[in-house]
């Protein structure tokens, strides 16, 4: 099984930024890649930008950015001068390759809240 851990979530102000972590952990896998979406009340979960094994990121919203840190196994969503409608709660995704076979895990989500 494997485990995706979002964190970095808070209260923020307009204009502030945050760094979101998910952390994938579990058994061993050879690759990953993910994917981070966001809900917001009363609407459909909204893919936000995915990055690859290879650490090519795509997709991503323009003051957003999503890097890597394979050695640690976690992923960050960095977001910059945030706005209210940013508010939603945060969720990684990730498809993991273990063993030649193709899995794919939701993280908890974590609440970001910007204020205006």
């Amino acid at each position: 099984q494997v485990q995706l851990v979002e964190s970095g979530g808070g209260l923020v102000q307009a204009g502030d930024s945050l760094r979101l972590s998910c952390e994938v952990s579990g058994r061993a896998f050879s690759t990953y890649t993910v994917a981070w979406f966001r809900q917001a009340p009363g609407k459909e979960r909204e893919f936000v930008g995915v990055i690859r094994w290879s650490g090519v990121a795509d997709s991503v919203k323009g003051r957003f950015t999503i890097s890597r840190d394979n050695a640690k196994n976690t992923v960050y969503l960095q977001m910059n001068s945030l706005k209210p409608e940013d508010t939603a709660v945060y969720y990684c995704y990730a498809e993991v390759v273990s063993r030649g076979t193709l899995s794919d895990y939701w993280g908890q989500g974590t609440q970001v809240t910007v204020s205006s």
